[in-house]
């Protein structure tokens, strides 16, 4: 089928098979291998991704469904020369081990904040793990993950 996502900015002019899911056309075909398949069944979160500005499980939408949208991947979000303040974030709080669930933790956490009403105080710690309930940290960082975002969210990013 004939698809046009824009994926970081750039449009994508597609003709992919109808069957493939969004995480495995941003990994396979367009060679971003940020979002991460876990569990390939939407439970931990490794795969996250913004559409639209709104945080989903890559694994479990399929790439036609996306024609015209905008989603953005770990890699749309900085650079290593300047990266995203919610990555220095993570990377001042150690708020990863191995890595592996960091991209979807970060796509998340920007998708959660920006699920909040404009004005509102930044959330609580238990708001933060409340709605990042879907993201699963193996490595059991989620303290660091938790400050992480709420130094970014108080810095007024």
């Amino acid at each position: 089928m004939q698809t046009t996502i824009t994926v970081n900015g750039e449009a994508r002019a597609l003709d992919i098979d109808p069957r493939v899911t969004l995480l495995d056309l941003l990994r396979e075909t367009l060679g971003l291998p940020g979002s991460k398949k876990g569990c390939d069944h939407g439970q931990c979160g490794a795969c996250t991704v913004l559409v639209n500005g709104k945080r989903i499980n890559a694994c479990l939408s399929l790439a036609v469904m996306h024609d015209g949208d905008q989603v953005t991947t770990i890699e749309g979000l900085g650079t290593p020369e300047r990266l995203h303040p919610l990555q220095q974030a993570f990377l001042t709080h150690d708020a990863f081990q191995c890595g592996y669930c960091t991209p979807g933790q970060i796509c998340s956490a920007l998708g959660l904040l920006a699920e909040r009403e404009a004005g509102a105080p930044p959330p609580t710690d238990e708001e933060i793990r409340e709605g990042m309930s879907g993201n699963i940290c193996r490595c059991s960082a989620y303290p660091q993950i938790v400050a992480a975002i709420r130094d970014y969210a108080e810095a007024g990013k």
